[in-house]
């Protein structure tokens, strides 16, 4: 069977979206696998289903490359509001998106008549590691922030936080990471039970960073907004930043502004469609 989908990125964070409002598709791993292949695919960071909800204006489902499923992805939701937008399933510009991270809030900012910028409610940051989740013996504290650790012959100091998908945040130098060789190492370490996303920040200013980014499931992504936002938080609560400030992060793929409040975190952000196309499923 035939499907038409839609080639869209958050900064560089590309994922194949597909309109399942009407029906969702019977085999979304095998889906992600196969089109996610940059050379024998589509080539993307994984696939998003646009669904039906009942408890907000819809719903959104992602799988990674690998073929998991992802609870939550920043850069996916902003894409997911322009869709609704752009191809007139919603006329409204402040949305609701139901994810297995909970509901998120949507402002949709226009240009042309088109969505440019999407500004996501990404909810309060958790840092009580068991909610993360992190697991280390003996490990008494309420929260893990600047804790040595032996991951990768012990050399980084990692502060955790959860943006309803897991994060293990390292300030370090990141000119010549070897990511490649790192990144796993962190994903699959014995203390992240659910695996993990890293980030690798150098601060390059007060309320500025530079980050790349190791995604569970994904490998180097150009972007990642839950963990742009982790980084933040981390960087806060490192003495890095300003809590109530606009954080500018840069990535790859581009930058996003990120604001802790008392209350929640904001990310700010564009959301790009590159091409329509139609694949058989």
């Amino acid at each position: 069977m035939k499907k038409t989908f839609y080639k869209m990125h958050g900064i560089g964070n590309d994922y194949i979206y597909f309109d399942c409002l009407q029906e969702e598709l019977k085999n979304p791993k095998e889906i992600a696998i196969r089109l996610s292949d940059r050379h024998k695919g589509v080539g993307g960071d994984g696939i998003v289903m646009i669904c039906k909800s009942d408890v907000a204006d819809a719903k959104m489902r992602m799988f990674n490359a690998d073929g998991s499923e992802g609870k939550m992805c920043g850069n996916a939701i902003r894409c997911v509001g322009k869709f609704l937008y752009d191809f007139h399933k919603t006329d409204k510009t402040l949305l609701t998106i139901e994810t297995l991270s909970g509901i998120k809030t949507l402002e949709l900012f226009l240009e042309d008549g088109k969505v440019k910028t999407v500004k996501v409610d990404m909810g309060a940051p958790v840092l009580t590691p068991s909610e993360i989740p992190v697991k280390i013996a003996g490990l008494t504290a309420d929260k893990i922030v600047g804790l040595k650790t032996e991951i990768a012959g012990g050399r980084d100091e990692i502060t955790c936080v959860s943006m309803g998908n897991p994060h293990c945040v390292v300030f370090r130098d990141i000119d010549g990471l070897d990511l490649e060789k790192i990144g796993p190492k962190y994903e699959n370490d014995e203390i992240f039970p659910e695996r993990v996303n890293t980030e690798f920040i150098k601060v390059v200013g007060k309320n500025e960073l530079s980050m790349r980014v190791w995604e569970r499931g994904s490998g180097e992504t150009w972007a990642c907004g839950t963990g742009a936002c982790a980084a933040v938080v981390a960087a806060i609560l490192n003495g890095y930043a300003d809590r109530n400030a606009d954080v500018t992060v840069h990535l790859r793929g581009g930058d996003l502004v990120i604001r802790w409040t008392d209350f929640t975190v904001f990310m700010t952000g564009e959301a790009t469609l590159v091409f329509i196309g139609e694949t058989q499923i």
